[in-house]
């Protein structure tokens, strides 16, 4: 058993390969995760172009689905924090308040409309 001891030279060139070689694998890691985000980003960015447009107006039933409680604005709050309102036409709406289904307080969606009380 007469082996030689590495070199110096010999050494530092294997640890130049063994740094290479995991700095191709972290590379490639990172290279996987940007590709995984970009795929996240693009799927969520075709996600919001598909969305529907909200409703411009919206009309709250009661706890028995059949009784009109609240006319409101698309945008208001109180209407999806109730969670039981449906959209509605602008002629939906139009007509629920002139049967004087009220109108939420806080969008008022008569004064949108263009009906006063």
């Amino acid at each position: 058993m007469n082996e030689e001891a590495p070199s110096r030279l010999q050494l530092l060139h294997f640890a130049r390969r063994v740094v290479a070689q995991q700095a191709t694998a972290a590379l490639a890691q990172l290279d996987t995760w940007i590709a995984a985000e970009e795929r996240r980003e693009a799927e969520r960015r075709r996600g919001e172009q598909m969305r529907p447009a909200p409703p411009e107006w919206l009309i709250q039933y009661g706890l028995n689905k059949q009784n009109i409680d609240a006319v409101h604005t698309g945008d208001c709050w109180a209407a999806a924090k109730s969670g039981r309102c449906r959209p509605a036409t602008r002629q939906q709406a139009l007509d629920a308040l002139r049967r004087q289904i009220p109108a939420c307080i806080h969008c008022r969606p008569d004064t949108a409309l263009g009906i006063l009380d």
